[in-house]
């Protein structure tokens, strides 16, 4: 069993965390918030889990490798700076960083990665997110991982192919693309949908979380494997074999 540190625990996902971690049977090392003790945290645990600020992510880190611990990042809203700074810390530590921790989520993400591989440019890939009215990025981090999953199977750059809005006289669809639309509103957890639309067929491939545990004991789920992985950027996919 392994000690995990909470980085946030104060939040809603740390709350949660703290439960997780009891019923998976391992044992808390403590958890933080902004002015706690991160050194004192990051040397007493045998892994740590970062829910916090994509702001707080480079300290997190430098504290993570200082004390020569593993750390989940499951933050969101991360920019490519941050994962520049994950794959810096990956050189020195397991870094494992996810925009969604959910086990079912990692199951759909590879699940749209196969049927993009599969059905050609002729069908028109969407991803749909719905999330509270608190939330405060867009796209979500989940939908990003099921868009990136989406522009693997297919073998492209989705940077390049992702539409992000649309608004006014846009023109035609360009073959290729891969579409964003994000929802805001009451208390929902995170739904995600990826519509794959074709001439006269649709597939829809969903996830809904009907409650933030399932974060949660993903997260404890992660940390636990990568508690003794060697130095290396580590994926969910791997926590699940897939």
């Amino acid at each position: 069993m392994a000690r995990i540190g909470i980085i946030g625990l104060e939040g809603r996902m740390g709350q949660a965390l703290v439960s997780a971690i009891a019923a998976a049977g391992h044992d808390l090392a403590g958890g933080i918030d902004q002015g706690g003790d991160l050194a004192a945290l990051a040397a007493g645990s045998d892994v740590l889990v970062d829910f916090s600020v994509p702001a707080a992510l480079e300290g997190n880190l430098d504290a993570a490798v200082a004390a020569g611990t593993p750390i989940v990042v499951g933050t969101t809203g991360l920019e490519e700076r941050h994962h520049w700074l994950c794959d810096t810390a990956a050189e020195r530590i397991a870094v494992l960083q996810t925009g969604n921790t959910s086990l079912g989520v990692t199951l759909l993400a590879h699940l749209v990665r196969e049927a993009a591989s599969r059905l050609g440019e002729d069908w028109d890939i969407e991803v749909v997110e719905t999330h509270h009215r608190m939330k405060v990025d867009a796209p979500s981090g989940t939908a990003l991982l099921l868009g990136e999953a989406a522009a693997e199977g297919r073998g492209v750059d989705l940077a390049d192919h992702a539409v992000r809005g649309r608004d006014g006289i846009t023109g035609a669809r360009r073959p290729g693309d891969i579409g964003f639309a994000a929802l805001r509103g009451g208390s929902v957890a995170g739904d995600h949908s990826v519509l794959f639309l074709g001439a006269s067929e649709r597939l829809t491939l969903s996830h809904l979380a009907e409650d933030r545990t399932i974060f949660a004991k993903g997260a404890v789920r992660a940390a636990g494997w990568l508690a003794d992985k060697a130095p290396g950027r580590y994926t969910m996919a791997e926590v699940l074999d897939l």
